[in-house]
């Protein structure tokens, strides 16, 4: 199976349940092209924001390329923190014949990464759930925030 025809998908999920309610961020990639965001957030009253966008085979060859230069199909999260009070973090990825899926807790710096059981694995992770949120922050705001060009 070439490149552009292997199956992908991909979810990432990061939040937490505190005085504000369920706070959390997720987007995931559907093996249509189908980006569905959103972002909840009751801080200073704010509400949900959802967006969907279709992208093209060259956005998706590209994450898919994101997702295989890191090597994150070869971690295991057996060794990293659990899900606790501060949140819980999911990734979940299918490339082709490969599927995966990660749970741990938030990371707020490298230094709690360090400290942990699996600090490469988990700086892995890290690292690409830094990349992968960057993505997908870029694309929405491509999509959703770029004003039209005008010949003025």
């Amino acid at each position: 199976m070439s490149e552009d025809q292997s199956e992908f998908y991909l979810r990432y999920y990061v939040g937490h349940k505190g005085k504000f309610g369920h706070e959390y961020l997720e987007f995931e990639f559907n093996p249509s092209g189908l980006l569905k965001y959103t972002n909840n957030s009751l801080y200073k009253r704010d509400g949900t924001i959802h967006k969907e966008v279709y992208v093209s085979s060259n956005v998706i060859n590209e994450l898919k390329k994101i997702v295989e230069d890191s090597e994150i199909i070869k971690e295991d999260d057996t060794n990293w923190p659990e899900s606790d009070s501060v949140g819980c973090q999911e990734l979940e990825i299918v490339l082709g014949n490969d599927h995966v899926s990660f749970n741990t807790s938030k990371i707020g710096t490298l230094l709690e990464v360090n400290r942990t059981k699996d600090p490469e694995g988990l700086t892995n992770f890290y690292y690409l759930t830094q990349d992968l949120k960057s993505f997908v922050f870029s694309l929405i705001s491509l999509h959703f925030k770029v004003k039209p060009f005008s010949n003025q």
